[in-house]
């Protein structure tokens, strides 16, 4: 950030700046004002005409700034950073240059534009109630939407006077889909009669009606359909007024055309969720608080109309082939890495990281900040769009990167897909362990608070937390798990062991094979994702690279012989990145030809097993032999010694495709 002009506001001098701090660390021209966006506005205008990107220090008045460029007809980047509220409002505000500097140097790489999903909704709305108070909703809705009421039958309702909509009975057992695309499967499927008199009186019923429709709003007071956060789907109790109130204001407005987050990218070919009909990783399946991912035929499925953004499954994939994308693990790495060094260049020491969302951490660092004594000066808050979509290759990263500890910013009640998060702290917590890292306190812990009170008694103890290890400076480049390497390798001391073991599930480890029972038949080695079981092309011999392994167990499934075992740990040895002899064994040869074909071990066995059976077509030893000869000898052997494999048996009726596609109509 050579050209950058880093713009820092005093804010009337209620916080102090530390210049040679600041301009040491933030990578840019620092220029400071005391009143920058009323007296001193020229400054500001000033570093625009210069056509260099400008961070502002300040995002209470990022409007006004955005208006006085649009004004100036100003096309370079901007970017604001909120050093008021996160350092230079705190009982600790004169030691936060460093601090500050980072921020400003996190803050000056943009953010990539988000990928929508675009949805459609034509105000087709069905009403899901159980009394009039459902009949009241579809009434004041009936101007701007398409309605159709469901009642339950469970209670008796007073005919309306007049039919302005479709009033009918049944009880929703199930539904699929998202905003404009709602399928609702109904039992007890009922029209009124029309000569209903106090209450209504139904017609004959039927099971599984099904109705489509592009909002459903359920007045019912029962179980939901879906999770909370499915967009279209809209609930209250009708016994709550208030929250009846709220459901009709939100369903007025779901009419038209939407954008909603692409929250995450999925690339299926790097799935470990199953080959050949067998399951292996089904880690963001037993995550996905939503409903959103499901199994397919060699990979999950993902919704991106259903996601709704906590990124559990990112935070678990060991393959990287879900990564979140608000923004991508490689504009998040880098901004990690930017504050970091940023505060470490600036002269801070021993960092604690406070990671954060928007909604929930960013207004309880403000309330800390406003009306307590904000944070400490080595509390560095770094914001992500979720916290439960960490991933191990950010928390690693940041300890790499100098942090000596990490706390996650969490609501006082626990969301939903947050414990892949938790999970990734024990991890991250057992390899730090591991290398001799740990230290008396967590180095890596949630604090879930709604009170900025306790935020403030929470984050105290952890600033007695050091870092043992030197800051490291590594790019992060390449996939959220070459990175997690890395990471890993820079906090590895000297002395450290080359093995420490991990929790279960833990996305790396090696799969041990039980070699006196392997038969080499190379099943593992179809069904890995990864390429950490392969054969060698050459002669029958399976090799297993423990760097490529992510515990996803597709090869344990699928043995034959059920002769491999998990075992999750971290390998430090040279040996973990080359590829490994796990068996070979000679390669048989053809009696005819002499070419090498499969093992003589095989061979034995296939023979034993054969002539034990008691099968007519190997009673006589040649037959046998010719199991011994490579599949080219074996058909001209058979040819010229008159082997009918049809002998004992009678033979099949030739088929033709015109029989296949005969029978298949029929059936």
């Amino acid at each position: 950030m050579p050209d950058r002009i880093a713009l820092v506001c005093s804010c009337e001098d209620s916080m102090r700046l530390d210049e040679r701090s600041l301009a040491r660390g933030c990578g840019a021209e620092l220029r400071t004002a005391e009143q920058l966006c009323q007296a001193q506005r020229d400054r500001f205008l000033a570093a625009l005409a210069t056509g260099r990107p400008v961070t502002v220090g300040c995002t209470q008045e990022a409007p006004l700034f955005t208006e006085l460029a649009e004004e100036a007809g100003a096309a370079q980047p901007l970017a604001f950073v909120n050093l008021r509220e996160q350092a230079g409002w705190s009982a600790e505000g004169a030691e936060a240059g460093p601090k500050m500097a980072g921020l400003i140097a996190a803050a000056a790489i943009p953010l990539p534009g988000t990928p929508l999903v675009p949805l459609r909704s034509e105000g087709v709305t069905l009403v899901l109630g159980r009394d009039a108070t459902a009949i009241e909703a579809g009434r004041r809705l009936a101007d701007r939407l398409d309605i159709t009421v469901l009642l339950t039958g469970a209670e008796p309702v007073a005919p309306a006077p007049r039919t302005e909509f479709p009033v009918l009975r049944g009880r929703a057992r199930g539904a699929t889909g998202w905003l404009g695309a709602f399928e609702v499967v109904v039992d007890g499927y009922a029209a009124p009669s029309p000569a209903s008199r106090a209450a209504y009186a139904w017609g004959p019923a039927r099971n599984e009606a099904r109705s489509r429709c592009d909002v459903i709003l359920d007045l019912t007071g029962g179980p939901a359909l879906f999770h909370e956060t499915r967009q279209g789907y809209l609930r209250a109790d009708p016994a709550d007024a208030a929250a009846v109130e709220r459901a009709i204001a939100a369903a007025r407005e779901l009419v038209g055309e939407f954008d909603k987050p692409r929250f995450v990218q999925f690339e299926a070919g790097l799935c470990a969720h199953s080959r050949n009909r067998r399951t292996g990783c089904t880690r963001c399946l037993d995550l996905c608080p939503t409903g959103a991912i499901t199994p397919a035929k060699d990979s999950v499925a993902i919704s991106a109309e259903i996601c709704a953004g906590c990124g559990s499954c990112a935070a678990v994939c060991p393959t990287g082939a879900v990564t979140y994308a608000l923004p991508p693990p490689a504009t998040t790495l880098a901004r990690l890495r930017a504050l970091l060094l940023g505060y470490a260049e600036a002269g801070g020491r021993d960092p604690v990281l406070l990671l954060h969302d928007g909604s929930h951490g960013e207004a309880l660092i403000d309330a800390f900040a406003r009306h307590d004594e904000g944070l400490p000066s080595r509390v560095l808050p770094f914001r992500v769009n979720e916290a439960s979509a960490l991933d191990l290759a950010t928390l690693a990263a940041g300890f790499a990167w100098g942090a000596a500890g990490v706390r996650v910013l969490l609501p006082g009640r626990r969301g939903h897909g947050t414990e892949g998060m938790f999970r990734n702290l024990d991890y991250v917590a057992a390899a730090l362990d591991g290398l001799g890292l740990a230290a008396a306190l967590p180095r890596a812990a949630a604090i879930e608070t709604d009170d900025p009170f306790t935020l403030g008694e929470q984050l105290a103890p952890a600033l007695v937390l050091s870092a043992a290890w030197p800051v490291a400076s590594f790019l992060p480049l390449g996939a959220p798990r070459e990175v997690l390497r890395q990471a890993l390798g820079a906090l590895r001391p000297v002395v450290a062991p080359e093995v420490v073991p991990m929790p279960p599930a833990a996305p790396f480890g090696a799969a041990l094979v039980a070699t006196e029972g392997c038969t080499l038949c190379l099943a593992c080695t179809m069904v890995c994702p990864t390429g950490a079981f392969s054969a060698n092309p050459e002669r029958p011999q399976l090799r297993f690279l423990e760097e490529a392994c992510v515990q996803c167990g597709l090869c344990a499934a699928t043995c034959p012989e059920k002769v491999i075992d998990l075992a999750p740990r971290l390998n430090f040895a040279e040996a973990a990145a080359q590829p490994q002899v796990v068996k070979e064994e000679e390669p048989f040869h053809c009696a005819r030809c002499a070419k090498p074909f499969g093992t003589a071990s095989s061979i034995r066995r296939v023979k034993s097993r054969l002539a034990a059976s008691g099968h007519w077509m190997f009673a006589d030893p040649s037959r046998l032999a010719m199991l011994e000869l490579c599949e080219d000898c074996r058909a001209v052997e058979a040819t010229l010694g008159g082997v009918d494999p049809y002998a004992g048996s009678p033979r099949p009726v030739v088929r033709t495709t015109e029989d296949w596609l005969r029978e298949a109509e029929e059936e």
